[in-house]
């Protein structure tokens, strides 16, 4: 059995990957997936102790403070683990309404349409606005 060790310490009863990350996905307070990462004990613990979301940026090689870029802060109301503590759900209140670097509500934007992916929600603003022309 693999179920999550409520005995242990919150961090250590976890399920790390290899590289000491575990999956994290971000829904909004209408239980909407608006984004998926990665987050390492670092960025779990800032998270905790700030209130706000702090994810592993893979392609950066740091922290990543959601917003700190676009303003677009993630306020967490509450962190769950799995059953088994090897992936986390964050509840988050999307500061401005956007998540998505596309300048859309959420990342998960693309849906399967026969062969295809098709983007069905709309931009709420150009990512050049949010990032200054880097997206």
């Amino acid at each position: 059995m693999s179920d999550l060790d409520n005995n242990l310490d919150w961090l250590a009863a976890l399920k790390w990957d290899a590289d000491g990350m575990i999956p994290a996905i971000a829904q909004d307070e209408h239980g909407r997936v608006v984004m998926f990462a990665y987050m390492n004990r670092d960025s779990l613990q800032e998270t905790v102790k700030s209130g706000n979301a702090v994810y592993w940026s893979r392609s950066r090689k740091r922290l990543w403070r959601k917003g700190e870029e676009s303003g677009h802060f993630q306020k967490v109301a509450s962190i769950r683990t799995d059953c088994d503590g090897d992936v986390l759900l964050l509840e988050i209140e999307q500061v401005g309404g956007i998540a998505c670097h596309t300048g859309r509500e959420s990342c998960f934007f693309n849906e399967l349409q026969g062969n295809r992916w098709v983007p069905v929600d709309p931009v709420l603003k150009d990512p050049k606005e949010i990032y200054g022309g880097v997206s």
